[in-house]
């Protein structure tokens, strides 16, 4: 009798514990699906109910798992595994071409012209949503507590304003570039644009090449984002909701980066950051990867990776980095996918998969040999691994320079690199102690947190279910034109206000010395 009452007490107590929201997902696939999985997996352990929506080709959502249920829609998306290895082959291919403004111009335009290429897709995918009037009612009847999406593509946001639900963002992206610069104050001064490679100490030209980057990338928005989507907001959410705005009203922005790894920044009160929220304590090795790791002896393990859309590099630029790591002393796994690389050392091994947190955990690992992915860096960061980076495509080149300013890696231009270059580039990072010090300095203060990142994401979602929103940590600036938001109006008010006071005065003037002028004339 008496556990029976304590039961009750602690029922009545904790509610909030017990409590399992309805969370509808809109992820984006691909390595973003990866993060996102994370999360569908904790909620679904703590009692939450979760439907993902899919599409008719998802490459990495699969349509049954014990963690959610699937929505799957009737719709390509575009955003399939044939159009982005097409296009991440196409970019590497205009990057070959040397390191020169006009190849960086046709890199820009490239990624922008897919980039219109998906939206459209996006674009035709949210218009036969809304005109499935059955998937539309079933949606409004399960009464979903919130909608969770990665806002790299607008459904999710979309869809929550539709459906008036509360909304919490898995963030670095959005559709119109680096989350920050949607809804926290980013001077240009000393805030690099993602893409222009340029550290927070800026000089005076590399500030004037920030503000260029920051106009062309509104131009891009305005030109390859804004338009295709204009119509059905319209249409669906009324003429007086702005593409731009919606994505400044979600409820919170759990932002996929910390300030271990991100330049120190202006941010808002809705953004938690939960940067490495995805790593873990290493488990042990399959069998066969601690074999070949604890027969490299004293010299330890060096692994390479370029992620989960590049696995197959150009022969050539393969061939040069087989060749140095033949010459090493250490062993090496590499994640490879094609052909094998003619110049292949015995001390190698070519794998199509591995497991990359529990080898960046092992002691013998010595070196990360990576393309820059978030992902990869935030396992490097928590294990204290330093990292050789290649980077290749996207924001890779930017995340590797964070990692490089603070001391913790060296960068390599891949496209310009040969044997030699890498080899003494992989020596650089293994013999001088000071990267490795200063990655293991990066580790223990990402991990000196009171609650892991994980946590901390699962938090707040639940703080959203709860609370219905979180609108008390959102500004008003997102309400607000550009002018306003600038004080542009009231700096020509009060412009205005001060020449009104300075005619007035020199009219004065004028006046008094034309009547002094007068008197004296009579005088005279």
């Amino acid at each position: 009798m008496h556990s029976t009452w304590i039961g009750i007490t602690l029922f009545l107590l904790c509610p909030t514990v017990i409590y399992g929201g309805k969370v509808l997902v809109f992820p984006v696939d691909g390595s973003h699906w990866v993060n996102m999985k994370i999360i569908i997996e904790e909620l679904h352990s703590r009692g939450h109910h979760v439907s993902v929506v899919r599409s008719s080709d998802s490459w990495y959502i699969k349509e049954t798992s014990p963690s959610y249920t699937s929505i799957t829609l009737d719709a390509e998306s575009g955003f399939d595994e044939e159009f982005l290895t097409a296009f991440v082959t196409q970019l590497l291919e205009i990057q070959r071409g040397g390191k020169s403004a006009w190849t960086r111009f046709k890199l820009e335009m490239e990624m922008a012209q897919k980039s219109a290429e998906m939206h459209v897709k996006t674009s035709e995918m949210l218009e036969l949503l809304f005109e499935n009037k059955d998937l539309m009612q079933s949606l409004r009847d399960a009464k979903y507590d919130l909608v969770l999406t990665d806002p790299v593509t607008p459904i999710g946001v979309v869809f929550a304003r539709y459906l008036r639900l509360p909304l919490v963002y898995n963030v670095r992206w959005t559709s119109q570039g680096e989350g920050h610069f949607s809804i926290a104050p980013s001077p240009l001064s000393y805030i690099p644009i993602v893409g222009t490679e340029l550290p927070d100490k800026m000089s005076f030209l590399q500030r004037v090449l920030n503000v260029i980057a920051f106009g062309f990338g509104e131009y891009q928005i305005a030109q390859y984002v804004l338009p295709y989507y204009a119509g059905i907001i319209d249409k669906y959410l009324g003429p007086d909701t702005d593409f731009l705005t919606l994505f400044a009203t979600a409820d919170i922005w759990l932002m996929r980066v910390d300030f271990v790894f991100e330049f120190p920044r202006p941010t808002m009160p809705n953004v938690v950051y939960m940067g490495g929220f995805q790593c873990k304590p290493a488990k042990p090795l399959p069998e066969h990867f601690e074999e070949f790791v604890q027969s490299s002896g004293e010299h330890g393990v060096i692994i390479m990776s370029l992620g989960t859309l590049i696995g197959e590099l150009p022969r050539d630029l393969a061939d040069e980095i087989a060749a140095a790591f033949a010459k090493l002393p250490q062993k090496v796994i590499w994640r490879h996918k094609g052909d094998k690389p003619a110049t292949l050392g015995n001390n190698t091994l070519l794998v199509d998969w591995m497991p990359q947190n529990d080898l960046l955990g092992h002691p013998k690992t010595k070196l990360f040999v990576a393309h820059g992915g978030t992902n990869g860096v935030q396992e490097a960061i928590y294990h204290g691994v330093p990292i050789l980076g290649l980077p290749l495509i996207f924001d890779q080149h930017d995340n590797l320079l964070r990692i490089e300013v603070r001391g913790a890696g060296k960068l390599i231009d891949i496209f310009s690199m040969n044997e030699d270059i890498f080899f003494q580039g992989v020596q650089e990072v293994l013999n001088e102690p000071s990267y490795r010090m200063n990655m293991e300095r990066l580790s223990r203060l990402h991990r000196d947190l009171p609650m892991k990142p994980l946590d901390t994401a699962i938090f707040w979602i639940e703080f959203v279910m709860r609370h219905k929103g979180a609108a008390h940590l959102r500004t008003e600036s997102y309400r607000m034109p550009w002018y306003s938001y600038h004080s542009v109006d009231v700096m020509l008010f009060l412009a205005g206000v001060v020449l009104i006071i300075l005619g007035t005065f020199a009219a004065l003037i004028r006046c008094l010395c034309s009547l002094c002028l007068r008197r004296k004339g009579k005088r005279n």
